[in-house]
């Protein structure tokens, strides 16, 4: 009877340390999310398409995140180990620019001048010029510290608009932002001229990828647990509205590249799988999830599939690309179309994969 009730009381001590550990001592004060419906039309139907990229750079890249492409046809990547690696028209990889030996390098672009923009998770908008200097451009903004830069763009005017992916959590527990559901997330703007940063939207679904139209009318933020990217105005006389540009995606979008013909290119990541779709519906799972990593690590689903969507100017979604078992490519962050090719970069993969766009017709 005694250790009956020995053991009793220790199961009964040990489920109020763990309720204890878990709404006490949780990070994240989370809301109920709701996923976007599915969708049965054939356009949005699973392919195989991904699996038919060459790999470019393999064994050379690691995991890289985001891609841009120079003037003369040179693409660059950022890679997990502080390398802005550089990719030439020959098809061979160039280990050009050694950042630092962190990885929180993310988005990136060329700007009309020439120089390299690049987005870091610890330093904020920092710029590489071609002898391998950095610079600063952007670490503070209303006189806070700039945290997880996530993707850059230049606009007509020079100006460089950059996401903020969220201003509570950082690059390492980006999940605990998708898990609390609520909006952290900023677009900001960098005046090259008067060397000053301000703020242009606040309260973002976790602010992803930037990317300009062709026109220069409006720019594009990707909201990624919003499901959905938003239309920033830039002409004058809407400049500042904002509207929805697309919403209920087939799932999260990360980073969004203008194509050649006006179109966007945005990789889609999985977050809205059956495991995901009850995780977000309690609170409380979502306090175990946040308080023990290695759980969720077992129910996400973004390292096991991969997909991308072009979508028109009218936010009107073209075509679907994927890699639905995750054989070949997973974790496709980033979509960049140039020169009759479509080049992807990776947080799972160790090089950049192309597909010719004849090979989708």
């Amino acid at each position: 009877m005694e250790f009956r009730f020995i053991a009793a009381s220790f199961v009964l001590v040990s489920a109020l340390a763990v309720t204890l550990q878990v709404f006490f001592f949780s990070p994240i004060s989370p809301d109920i999310l709701e996923l976007p419906p599915e969708h049965s039309t054939p356009l949005f139907a699973p392919n195989n398409h991904l699996q038919g990229v060459v790999k470019l750079g393999e064994g050379i890249l690691n995991k890289p995140e985001g891609l841009c492409v120079d003037q003369k046809g040179m693409l660059y990547a950022a890679t997990r180990d502080g390398w802005i690696k550089r990719l030439h028209t020959n098809g061979s990889c160039e280990n050009w620019k050694k950042i630092h030996n962190k990885d929180t390098l993310l988005g990136l672009t060329v700007t009309r001048a020439g120089d390299l923009v690049v987005c870091d998770t610890d330093e904020g908008l920092i710029k590489v010029s071609e002898d391998g200097v950095v610079t600063a451009l952007a670490t503070h903004v209303n006189g806070e510290n700039i945290w997880f830069a996530d993707d850059v763009v230049e606009a007509g005017d020079g100006s460089l608009y950059f996401s903020v992916a969220s201003t509570k959590f950082g690059l390492h527990n980006w999940h605990l932002d998708v898990l609390e559901a609520k909006p952290h997330g900023q677009l900001l703007k960098y005046d090259p001229v008067t060397m000053e940063t301000s703020l242009v939207l606040d309260g973002l679904g976790f602010a992803n990828g930037v990317a300009v139209s062709l026109d220069q009318e409006f720019l594009v933020v990707c909201e990624s647990w919003k499901f959905r990217c938003l239309k920033y105005w830039l002409k004058e006389e809407m400049r500042g509205k904002v509207d929805v540009f697309i919403d209920n995606l087939p799932g999260c979008p990360d980073n969004i590249n203008l194509a050649p013909d006006g179109s966007f290119w945005i990789a889609i990541l999985q977050l809205t799988s059956s495991r995901m779709k009850f995780v977000h519906s309690s609170k409380a799972i979502k306090h175990v999830l946040a308080t023990f990593p290695k759980l969720y690590e077992r129910v996400r689903a973004v390292d096991r599939s991969a997909m991308a969507i072009n979508v028109g100017s009218d936010g009107k979604i073209i075509k679907r690309l994927d890699d639905p078992t995750g054989e070949v490519m997973a974790f496709v962050t980033s979509v960049l179309e140039f020169d009759g090719k479509l080049y992807f970069g990776s947080l799972k993969n160790n090089f950049i994969g192309m597909l010719p766009l004849e090979t989708l017709a």
